[in-house]
């Protein structure tokens, strides 16, 4: 199961912030500038899109099932929003081809606000991978956030706290999203429908895995035909390596970094030259971040580690 976040049409362990964000509506004090904050994986995007749906179906036929946190498919705004085509609602994410989220997307969005709408429903406006946008698309947001137009909503998505600016941070109302290991399994498992620990070797997990990253995994095994069971961490590494899975294919080079986060962190337990690990670790995670921000050979780093580690 692949869905992607406008997809879902159920909710999992996000219940109480949804009965939060509902019930500051309801009373009429629901704030402008939404900021949902947490690891990548744990529902962030899915709560946001349901929230909009909430909003947007309110006077549909198929309005949101509040009882079990549901979208019926024949919801008028969920097949729209499915297809980033509701006239109340603007996407803006990082774009496949680019490296951040530049201004020229907040202006063209800012532009969307200033038009007048044809229905007096609000308008939300939603940016994932918000810690993506560059300094010129910040500084552009933050004038627009700061006094957005009537009726105009923003939810930003966060998925990693500390690239995130304090300035746009604080104009916000934060909700820190985090799940406990048993949570993001317990999800996992709602979700594919089976146990997760029959199907995966209990190496390849961490108690830092979110329920996403859990069904990558396992959408990653079943399209390549692998037994999870009959790997270790540093076989599965190996395979992914060998095989450049990693290329062309960022989920999959997500995967792969943090599979191998997780092999320093196993490693540095049981290992005696703990001062030589961490070296060649924060050495090793600087030599991904130089990859990614100067389009660098990303080959040449993966083989270096399986030279030396595996």
């Amino acid at each position: 199961m692949n869905l992607k976040p406008s997809e879902n049409t159920k909710i999992y362990g996000m219940e109480n912030f949804f009965n939060e964000l509902v019930g500051l509506y309801k009373q009429k004090k629901i704030p402008n500038r939404i900021l949902l904050s947490g690891k990548k994986g744990s529902g962030k995007s899915t709560l946001a899109y349901h929230l909009i749906n909430y909003f947007l179906s309110e006077n549909e036929e198929y309005k949101y099932n509040l009882e079990n946190f549901s979208i019926n498919k024949n919801n008028k705004s969920y097949k729209l929003l499915q297809n980033n085509s509701h006239p109340n609602f603007y996407l803006i994410d990082l774009l496949i081809e680019k490296k951040s989220i530049d201004v020229g997307q907040i202006r063209e969005m800012i532009n969307y606000t200033n038009k007048s709408t044809f229905n007096n429903m609000a308008r939300f406006i939603l940016i994932d991978n918000v810690e993506n946008l560059n300094k010129n698309s910040v500084n552009a947001l933050l004038k627009i956030i700061e006094e957005p137009n009537e009726n105009v909503f923003f939810i930003l998505i966060n998925n990693s706290e500390k690239n995130i600016l304090p300035t746009l941070k604080s104009r916000c109302l934060t909700f820190k999203i985090s799940l406990t290991f048993n949570e993001s399994l317990n999800i996992s498992n709602s979700i594919l429908e089976k146990n997760v620990l029959e199907f995966v070797n209990y190496d390849l997990l961490s108690y830092y895995n979110s329920p996403g990253e859990i069904i990558s995994l396992f959408n990653f095994a079943e399209e390549k035909s692998i037994n999870l069971k009959e790997h270790t961490i540093s076989s599965f590494i190996n395979l992914i390596i060998e095989n450049n899975y990693y290329k062309k294919n960022k989920p999959i080079k997500n995967l792969l970094i943090n599979l191998i986060e997780l092999f320093f962190l196993k490693r540095y337990m049981i290992t005696n030259t703990k001062i030589s690990l961490i070296n060649f670790y924060h050495k090793f995670i600087k030599k991904i971040y130089d990859t990614e921000k100067f389009n660098l050979d990303e080959e040449s780093l993966f083989l270096e580690f399986k030279s030396k580690l595996l």
